[in-house]
């Protein structure tokens, strides 16, 4: 059955019923409430692990990069077996390797955004008429249910950002990249600040598509450890180091994550090709990074 969702186009209902199938599987595999979408449609993830220190994965901030929550369940799923069965996952004894720390992933971060992407304007609720006055072809819809861009909607260098959008011809609501009124005006992003706050988060890892590319700064800020894991990761998943250019600069969660805590923060850009990239490029994309998810959590 969870095979049958990791391999099926994301969907909010997919995630969810995921998630209950994996937390009843696998005792030591904890579903836990992160917030909820402007739509009041759940934000949850799965926790493994007691330690107080939190390595945390988040996945589809955009819903046009879809397949990291796929690529999430996957990664997801394997882990608690493991981790349940006291076996080995890319030669590392994981439940030894975790000792006084825990994982959480949220695979889906945008559930209202991914929504609307697959089923139209419909999905939209009371923002229905704001998405029909943006588009009525919401394949291409990467924002939320307000049109915000989330991985632009985080309190790092905003001011900036927002004149980069604006030079962009950027104003408002959108089909992507408007970063909202004021940071952490959307309850997703306010909703991980706020897990990050109340928690004692140690690394945060955020997963996009497409380049196969890391980014692991902001603004020249680079936290202690950063350069080393980053480049461990780069070696175990081929994928380059990059440092952020553009719109792509400021306002994220990563970007956020670093300002806030000066603790390693990673974005990684899955796979390649144009998005939304295929379901049929799963298996080739998490060969490939695998291990890098692994040593992720435990570096």
């Amino acid at each position: 059955m969870i095979e049958k969702i990791i391999y099926s186009p994301a969907s909010y209902e997919g995630v969810d019923a995921a998630l209950k199938l994996i937390s009843v599987y696998c005792r030591s595999a904890k579903k836990i409430n992160i917030g909820k979408s402007v739509l009041n449609r759940k934000i949850d993830a799965i926790k493994i692990g007691d330690g107080e220190n939190i390595v945390l994965y988040a996945g589809c901030f955009h819903p046009i990069e879809d397949l990291t929550v796929n690529l999430l369940l996957k990664f997801l799923w394997e882990l608690s077996k493991k981790y349940e069965s006291f076996e080995h996952i890319a030669g590392i004894n994981i439940r030894n390797a975790l000792e006084g720390r825990s994982v959480v992933i949220a695979p889906l971060i945008n559930p209202d955004g991914l929504e609307i992407r697959r089923e139209g304007p419909s999905a939209a609720g009371n923002y229905r008429s704001l998405i029909e006055g943006i588009t009525n072809d919401t394949f291409y819809w990467n924002a939320n249910a307000r049109g915000v861009d989330i991985n632009h909607n985080f309190d790092a260098g905003h001011d900036i950002l927002k004149k980069m959008e604006e030079a962009e011809g950027i104003f408002g609501p959108a089909i992507k990249k408007y970063g909202g009124p004021y940071p952490e005006s959307e309850p997703e992003s306010r909703a991980l600040c706020d897990f990050c706050r109340n928690n004692n988060v140690i690394s945060v890892s955020a997963f996009h598509s497409q380049g196969e590319e890391i980014y692991y700064t902001y603004n020249g800020d680079i936290p202690y450890r950063s350069t080393l894991i980053a480049k461990i990761l780069s070696s175990f998943s081929g994928y380059k180091l990059i440092l952020p250019e553009g719109t792509a600069s400021h306002g994220g969660f990563k970007d956020w994550f670093i300002k806030e805590f000066s603790r390693p923060g990673f974005t990684f850009e899955i796979g390649k090709g144009e998005n939304p990239l295929p379901l049929e490029d799963l298996d080739s994309i998490y060969l490939k990074i695998y291990e890098a998810l692994v040593y992720g959590i435990i570096l």
